[in-house]
């Protein structure tokens, strides 16, 4: 079977199978061979891997994944791609098609049944409205991951590897590289995608670390404590904090743990990077003021 990277090929399977793009499934086909290579090259996708695909829509991506892998596993949310699949993935033996939510499977279950409870890799090309909430859910998971390789939206992408002070830093920038090395590895124009979104995309691997770059006694308490200094960003980092619903720390509580670590009291919370955010986590959870 021809290579579905080809758009006349993408379009022939479409009406063909008369398929309507559904937009809450955020589904932006590739239709670009030259992007799938980068991301088979940023993945270092080898002949003993086993792949963890997400959402291979119509099985563009998924074809290239089985001639590199060693087994692939695609999850896909739309059952009405399935017959789709069951069609263009037939020339390969190594790909097993699951319906079903990636927000709901248990990954570490995955790594155990298909990798021997090896570190597995993920590639995907994420919906960009539900682009954090799964990357986050891997990472949380705390599952066996080598790396996770995504396409999503250019400026998320720079969000991820974002430094403090800068404007694209916020929680993401923290979150992600509390778990994970970022590298951008291509910048994708909406021409690459069938429809065309309205936004540029880039495709970024994540390098996930055997251990965290930082310790810290309470990590809900410390994402708690980066979620309110980037909820008012304006605010100084006291402010912030003592406005959060999530937390029930004062001002004076904040001042305090800030004066202690050596930290100015008016500082902003894009101004911190992790190992501050880690010890200030640290000094507040130790007087257990937190719910």
């Amino acid at each position: 079977m021809a290579k579905l990277s080809n758009p006349q090929e993408t379009i022939q399977v479409l009406q063909k199978h008369d398929f309507q793009f559904k937009k809450k499934f955020g589904q932006n086909f590739l239709i670009d061979s030259h992007v799938i290579e980068k991301i088979m090259e940023a993945a270092e996708i080898k002949k003993d891997d086993f792949v963890l695909e997400i959402g291979p829509g119509i099985g563009t991506m998924t074809q290239y994944l089985c001639e590199h892998a060693g087994q692939v596993l695609a999850v896909e949310i739309d059952s009405s791609l399935l017959p789709i699949l069951q069609e263009t993935l037939t020339p390969y033996d190594n790909v097993i098609v699951r319906q079903g939510d990636i927000l709901k499977q248990d990954i570490h279950a995955i790594a155990r049944e298909y990798n021997g409870g090896k570190p597995i890799k993920v590639v995907a090309n994420l919906p960009y409205y539900i682009t954090t909430p799964i990357i986050m859910g891997l990472f949380e998971s705390h599952a066996p991951l080598a790396n996770v390789t995504v396409m999503v939206q250019k400026e998320v992408a720079e969000r991820m590897q974002a430094k403090p002070g800068t404007k694209e830093y916020g929680a993401l920038s923290l979150a992600v590289q509390y778990y994970a090395k970022p590298y951008l590895a291509a910048n994708v124009p909406p021409n690459c995608f069938m429809p065309r979104p309205t936004v540029g995309s880039a495709v970024i691997r994540l390098d996930c670390l055997e251990r965290t770059p930082v310790e810290v006694e309470d990590e809900r308490l410390m994402f708690r404590l980066i979620r309110a200094s980037f909820n008012q960003r304006r605010k100084t980092l006291q402010n912030g904090i003592a406005n959060s619903p999530e937390l029930s720390f004062t001002k004076g509580d904040v001042a305090a743990a800030l004066t202690n670590l050596g930290i100015s009291e008016t500082i902003r919370g894009e101004k911190l990077g992790l190992p501050e955010f880690a010890a200030l986590s640290n000094e507040l959870g130790r007087k257990a003021y937190h719910l």
